[in-house]
């Protein structure tokens, strides 16, 4: 079996009381991946009693230590249980386990690749302040890959092995997404590949966690830190820029 193989694939779902939308997700994945990771950040809810009888793996924190604790741990655990390579989202109901399948389908075609699940369909969703911080993100995180990215926000992503490698890096909450990013392409020289999902902002999730102003900040100091790290500031802003980032648009039953 291949790591695109759902059997060799962990789903880790990082989740902070997200007990209105978990089950459901949870549920959703187990029709296309049976092997769930669920890293409950100290939720205060019910989050962990709406998901007790479904057959996943648990871990819990105490207290919140922050989305990019809780991918670590969940890469841990991944490679601890054997698995090849996981897929990453959140458990608020804005991923779509429908998509997971693209995703492979997507790594399936560029082996070697992290794959984002790029929120660039129906993207006048976006709160315009989300939308403006995020592109901005876009520009720096490229800059720091050394190679075009769309949605480098999404939490949404296909990680391989080598990825998975990368989960003692010193970076925290939302950083460890771009700090996993900028990693893998500079040092493991993985590629990264989009796949066009839709953008879910209204009406049925709770508010974000994320804070474009205190996280865009922090994502922005980490990355302009690790341009100036892998030198040729120039040449690697020329390479992130001059041509659009790879997307590969898989059928929907892929």
């Amino acid at each position: 079996m291949s790591a695109t193989d759902p059997a060799r694939v962990a789903v880790v779902i990082p989740a902070l009381n997200e007990e209105r939308a978990i089950r459901d997700v949870i549920q959703s994945v187990l029709a296309v991946c049976p092997n769930v990771i669920l890293v409950d950040d100290g939720s205060t809810d019910a989050t962990l009693e709406r998901v007790a009888d479904l057959p996943i793996t648990v871990i819990r924190h105490t207290a919140p230590l922050g989305k990019g604790q809780g991918l670590r741990d969940g890469f841990r655990k991944a490679l601890e249980l054997g698995f090849d390579a996981v897929v990453a989202m959140d458990g608020d109901g804005q991923h779509l386990a429908s998509d997971i399948p693209r995703l492979l389908a997507a790594a399936r075609r560029y082996p070697e690749h992290v794959v984002i699940g790029a929120r660039i369909r129906n993207r006048e969703n976006q709160p315009p302040a989300r939308r403006r911080a995020n592109d901005f993100a876009d520009w720096g995180i490229s800059w720091g890959c050394g190679v075009p990215v769309a949605d480098t926000q999404s939490g949404q992503r296909y990680y391989p092995l080598g990825a998975l490698e990368l989960a003692d890096l010193e970076a925290d909450d939302f950083v460890f997404e771009a700090a996993l990013l900028i990693a893998a392409a500079r040092d493991k020289k993985l590629g990264i590949v989009s796949v066009p999902i839709e953008s879910r902002y209204h009406g049925e999730f709770r508010l974000s966690h994320f804070r474009p102003v205190r996280d865009v900040t922090r994502i922005t100091l980490y990355t302009v830190g690790r341009v100036i790290h892998y030198g040729r500031v120039v040449d690697s802003y020329r390479r992130s820029h001059a041509t659009p980032p790879l997307v590969f648009d898989p059928p929907a039953d892929a």
